[in-house]
Parts: structure tokens; sequence; C-alpha cells
């Protein structure tokens, strides 16, 4: 016999119909097939939400000799000091304890159909009893699963360690997708779990603490050749060349290409990257926001790691309209004018059509705020900056960092990662705040 199990959970219909089958007397496999669902499932309903009455028993005791039972101090205690009979006693069970003790309680309901809707001595039965009933079963249903969703399920100290943990790592700059990453098997709860006990208020850190806390803006829409400046280096290189471009290539080999002001003013930059395959970010400094330097950082790289190997890594790159990528011929070509990349531009006011590069300049700002001038640091605060980013672990990337995606096969990425200092930062180590600097000089 085979049942068809429809989705969702027994309704008040359902029970209505479990209790009319259970008074008519039908079977549980009768009331199965008529609900179109397995007997076991209408078994676990009645036992589990079936409605217990007490009986009535003489000093609330089931035993068959209460009436006539004068014994005392079953508990131990001095003859002296009790004068009652056990049977009275509200703190001591005597029917444990006793000898004598012979249940006459009734035990129908231990079998099928495990309630007593249908036992005949219903009305004058005194004995203790079950009855189903449709609309209190619904009930309790509803209130169990009403409870389930309240308050803390762990243990004092539990959340008191899962507190002082969340606090520390927290404060030190790192998302709680990283910190539920590193420490899954530690915490008691669920990420989900974890930003709703922030969000009630329970916990030391608030939602003041944690940066995601805000929505975004709607973005404005596409206003295509809009700008002031020459865009004739665009031509054959937009997006839309881009997306016939990705017909005959692999996500993977797509790198995202911006740069990041501090102050408005002139001053340093910084030349951002990221390689899709990874979702590794670069970070370049820069002494200004002009074309050579962006050049200069391709030479650079192109120098360090090869002319194949920067092909092969950076082959494909798409970035924004900025004048600082305008001379897209000295930046495709190397010296010796051999093809060392090729580049596509988004559309104006299109952020979102490389949208990992925006994504993850929030890094950046974490220990970088707007408008925080870029002239004193250096390189190598950079360096240290990008290895930090990498180290965080991600629920996109499986709770992975993008430091831990690289492949040992993947040759490439290993001469860039010795040529650029890549570091993974030990998980509890990673440090996303403006003291980052300070911290580790």
């Amino acid at each position: 016999m085979s049942y068809m199990k429809p989705p969702g959970q027994l309704d008040l219909s359902d029970r209505l119909a479990i209790e009319v089958g259970i008074c008519n007397g039908d079977s549980f496999k009768k009331i199965a097939r008529r609900l179109s669902r397995h007997p076991s499932t209408i078994s676990h309903e009645v036992k589990e939400n079936r409605t217990f009455i007490k009986g009535r028993y003489v000093a609330g005791k089931d035993c068959r000799y209460v009436r006539s039972c004068v014994v005392k101090n079953l508990c131990g205690c001095e003859p002296e000091t009790c004068r009652y009979s056990c049977k009275y006693c509200r703190g001591f069970d005597c029917t444990k304890h006793c000898r004598r003790y012979e249940s006459v309680a009734c035990h129908k309901f231990d079998s099928p159909p495990y309630v007593c809707n249908t036992c005949k001595d219903k009305r004058i039965c005194t004995k203790d009893k079950f009855i189903y009933s449709s609309k209190y079963a619904d009930l309790a249903v509803s209130r169990r699963r009403s409870e389930s969703r309240q308050g803390f399920r762990v243990t004092e100290e539990q959340f008191r360690a899962m507190d002082e943990l969340i606090t520390k790592l927290v404060k030190k700059g790192q998302p709680l997708t990283h910190i539920y990453a590193e420490h899954e098997q530690e915490l008691p709860v669920g990420l989900r779990s974890l930003y709703n006990y922030i969000d009630s208020g329970k916990m030391t850190i608030r939602n003041i603490d944690l940066r995601r806390k805000t929505s975004y803006r709607q973005r404005r829409k596409n206003k295509k050749g809009v700008g002031k400046y020459d865009r004739s280096f665009r031509e054959g290189r937009t997006y839309e060349d881009f997306e016939k471009e990705m017909k005959f290539r692999s996500e993977t080999e797509v790198t995202e290409m911006d740069t990041v002001r501090g102050r408005r003013e002139k001053g340093k930059r910084l030349l951002t990257m990221i390689l899709r395959k990874y979702s590794i970010m670069l970070l370049f400094l820069m002494p200004d926001g002009k074309a050579e330097s962006v050049i200069r950082v391709f030479d650079y790289l192109e120098t360090g790691i090869g002319t194949e190997s920067f092909y092969r890594l950076f082959g494909l790159l798409l970035t924004d309209n900025g004048t600082e990528f305008s001379k897209v011929d000295e930046l495709e070509y190397n010296e010796d004018l051999e093809r060392r990349t090729c580049i596509f531009y988004c559309d104006p006011y299109a952020s979102w059509q490389k949208p990992h590069i925006e994504k993850n300049h929030e890094y950046i700002r974490y220990v970088l705020p707007k408008g925080k001038s870029l002239d004193p640091y250096t390189q190598d605060d950079m360096t240290l900056l990008m290895n930090h980013i990498n180290s965080t672990r991600r629920a996109s990337l499986g709770n992975k960092a993008p430091y831990e995606l690289i492949m040992e096969e993947d040759e490439d990425m290993h001469k860039l990662w010795g040529f650029l200092k890549m570091d993974l930062i030990p998980p509890d180590e990673v440090h996303l705040k403006p003291d980052l600097f300070k911290f580790n000089k």
C-alpha cells in the first residue's frame, strides 16, 4: 500500500477528520488513507497532541489500598517530627517506595488508538485518561511552535562564553560571517540566531557595532553616454562588447579594476583589482590618479611575474570610465608591443556591472574611512591591509577566506603570491579597524 504525502503540516481540518475517525472507531490506517497520509503520521499526531485529564483518586494516589493505608515515615524522618500518613505528604511520593503499592490506573490508552474517546465508561471514569480533541490539539501545536521561536536556547555559561568571543572579535572589525565561519563548531547557535541575539540587546555588542545594519540606496538608472571626458577609448571595448566576449570566455578569467581615493584633493590613490576566480583583492598605492601611474603598476606586475603569467591572470580586465584608464593601448600592450591584457569598460553610472570590486571596497573603508588621506601610508601598509581583507572568511565562499581558495597547481597565482608578499592571517588575528596599522607597528 503506497500513501501520498502532501507537503505541509497537518491543519485543523485534518485534525478534525482524525477526531471524527477515532470516534467512529476507524483504524489509523483507514484514517490515513482518507487524508492521504501515512498511518505513522496519524499515530504520532494522536500521541503527541492528545489531552491528559488527571483522575480523581483518594489523596491523589492511584493505589488499591489508599483508603485504609496508615503507613508513616517511609521517607526516613523521625516519628516525632511527622504525624501524618505518607499518602497525604505532598513532598514525598509514597507510591515509589511502598511495597504494598498496587496501581488501579487504567492503561488501555497505551495501545491504539491511545485515547479514551470511544470508551463506554468515559463519562463515569475517575481514573487518568487521554482525550483527542482537534481544537485543543491544534492549539497545542501552535503554542509549541510559538515557544520554540522565543527566548534563548543556550545555558548561561554557553551564552557568556559566546558573548565574550563575539565581542572580542567584532571589536577587531571582523564581520560576523567571518567569525561564524571560523568558530562554527564552538558556537551553540547558528548565524541567523546570532544576529537575533544581538538585535535583542542581550549581548555586549549592539547593532551599532555591526557595519552592515543599514540598507543600500536604490541604484540610479543607467545613463549611457553621459560624461564630460573624451570617451573615444571605449570604442570596441564597451560593456556590450564585454558580454559578447564572455560567450567565449569563462567567468573565472575576469579581473575587475577600480581606484579608491582618500580625500577629494590631489594625493595618493589606491588601484584595486579583484580576481573573480578566487575573490582575491589586490591593492597598489599610487602617487596620484593619473593614467601613467596605472601603467607603471601594470609594468611592475608584468616584470615581477612575467608576461605569460600576467596574461593568464589579468588577460580580461573590466573597469570603469575614469581618465586613469584612458590610455588603453599602453595598458593592453607592453613596450615590446606584446599583448598582455584586454580591457573593457562598464557603462557610465553602472557600477553594478563590476559588483565584486565595488562590494569588496567596503573592507577598505573599514580601515580607511572616506575622507581620510592616503598620503601617510606606504605600499607595505596596503599589503598588510590586503592580507587582512583576503584572510576574512565569507559565507559566499563556503565559509572560506579568498586566500584559502588558491589551488596548489596554480603556478601563476603562486608566483603572484610570492611577488606581492601575500600572507594568510590566522582567523582570530584578522583586524579590520582604523587602528590596524598602529596595532601592527
